[in-house]
């Protein structure tokens, strides 16, 4: 019950952030921007589940005969929902290893699938964020969008870094953590459990490594389609309202609003994203254009995941895992 109270006030706060930064004009701003381009963004979404689901057939290799095409849909609405639903999106992975587990997928494999997700992920913002450095050096930039450039270039690097050192050192983490295991008197039996089930990912995400290069190009491919779709909402947004505002900008500011949510542990990010995202566009848009952007652009890639995945995670988890989930982490 209390998951369901975090998450509701979440939301509430989600909506007033905007409201009240645009005062009155907020919601005339709201009134005037296009139906077409509303409806345009709504289908970026849908076509971003769709390229979603074919990523997600191509990491499963010679598994996906095991979950048919509307299943394969089914795991990325579900997995999306539990993303905005859950502290931290902490239940997107568990939702996808539990389904995919559900049709004959090992759980080592199925956190391979997801892991590999990751990585792509990754390397996308890696490219784009080095894209957006050199068009920068092009561009007379305020002190502001430096920091921000800045900032966004140090937590990229530095989660490459931490990638490279976990896949070079990991049996020595391995042994450091059983370590430290053993200091907090964790059972013998419960280090050697949680050891093996490591192993096992590891063998598992090296198999999903050695899946052919044109599979893993396709998988980049598609990762860069789906993340271009889902970021140029709110650059949509801001052009339907008036705003010019160049796109490159409008990446930064989502990449770095939803890290902020991210980090709040809050679910889906809920108000802090809306805070950040405020703090940043306004200044460069006005407060009332900013605030009807914001409402937009979550509309579309916050409460539409929440509206349309919810149904289908109930349908294929049922409440159990729903109430499983919204308690993770409670302790």
């Amino acid at each position: 019950m209390s998951r369901g109270i975090l998450l509701f006030l979440a939301l509430l706060a989600a909506v007033m952030i905007p409201l009240v930064l645009g005062g009155n004009e907020t919601w005339s701003r709201l009134q005037n921007f296009p139906l077409s381009g509303l409806l345009i963004m709504f289908g970026m979404i849908l076509l971003c589940w769709v390229v979603n689901t074919m990523r997600l057939r191509l990491l499963l290799g010679d598994q996906r005969d095991k979950v048919s095409r509307v299943k394969s849909l089914g795991v990325v609405m579900a997995a999306e929902f539990a993303y905005c639903a859950t502290p931290g999106g902490s239940g997107g992975p568990l939702t996808i290893m539990a389904l995919l587990a559900r049709n004959g997928v090992r759980p080592a494999r199925g956190s391979a699938v997801f892991a590999m997700d990751q990585l792509s992920d990754l390397l996308f913002f890696l490219c784009a964020l080095s894209g957006i450095l050199i068009y920068a050096l092009f561009q007379h930039l305020s002190q502001r969008m430096e920091w921000l450039l800045t900032v966004s270039a140090i937590s990229m690097f530095g989660g490459l870094v931490s990638c490279v050192v976990v896949a070079r050192y990991h049996r020595l983490l391995i042994r450091l953590s059983g370590r430290l295991l053993a200091r907090l008197n964790v059972k013998a039996t419960t280090r050697l459990r949680w050891a093996r089930k490591l192993l096992h990912f590891l063998a598992a995400f090296t198999d999903t490594l050695k899946l052919p290069y044109q599979t893993l190009i396709k998988v980049f491919a598609l990762t860069c389609v789906h993340w271009v779709l889902r970021y140029s909402v709110l650059y949509l947004a801001l052009r339907g309202l008036g705003a010019d505002l160049q796109w490159a900008w409008s990446f930064l500011i989502q990449m770095l609003s939803l890290s902020a949510g991210q980090f709040s542990l809050l679910p889906g990010g809920a108000g802090a994203a809306e805070l950040t995202s405020a703090a940043l566009l306004a200044p460069m848009v006005g407060k009332s254009t900013a605030a009807a952007a914001i409402l937009i652009w979550r509309a579309v890639t916050y409460y539409f995941y929440l509206v349309v995945g919810g149904p289908v995670f109930l349908i294929m988890l049922g409440r159990p895992l729903l109430k499983k989930l919204m308690k993770f982490k409670q302790a």
